[in-house]
């Protein structure tokens, strides 16, 4: 594949069991994430689709899901009142990795962010993903700063 021809569209609900499968479709995501949609993922679907700071997105390729990311729209008083872009939860699917279709799925995000009037466009990574941090090298991403996460527990 020389050329991808992806569709970039927002989820809709009949995409949700889908997207689960992707983020379970390699190893850190098989960890932590269910097989099916469950009260969680639509309570948090929901909240998504209704906040018009979040875009959830996926990707589809010769009639298959295959991509997804969530950009979120960041307003800030640092950096003279910036808006940022934060990009959550890209995936791609493991068989058509490294083919171009995670870069057209940043491409449109970065776009986004510059519609949208964003100064800076972020993203996290795992540590364990290396091969994702190649990626994002490569599309001009720079490891700027230490990220830090402290889990709560939930009841």
């Amino acid at each position: 594949m020389t050329s991808p021809n992806l569709r970039i569209r927002p989820a809709q609900d009949r995409d949700l069991a889908e997207l689960i499968v992707l983020y379970g479709d390699d190893d850190l995501g098989m960890l932590r994430e269910a097989t099916e949609p469950d009260e969680a993922y639509l309570s948090a679907f929901e909240a998504i689709k209704n906040d018009s700071n979040h875009i959830l997105v996926v990707g589809e390729y010769e009639d298959r899901l295959v991509a997804t990311l969530l950009l979120s729209f960041l307003p800030g008083l640092s950096r003279h009142g910036a808006w940022r872009a934060q990009i959550e939860a890209m995936r791609v699917a493991r068989d058509l990795r490294g083919q171009g279709l995670g870069q057209i799925m940043l491409d449109w995000s970065i776009d986004q962010a510059r519609q949208r009037g964003c100064t800076l466009v972020q993203l996290t990574s795992d540590r364990r993903r290396s091969e994702a941090h190649r990626f994002y090298e490569r599309a001009g991403f720079e490891p700027s700063h230490f990220g830090y996460k402290l889990f709560l527990e939930t009841s």
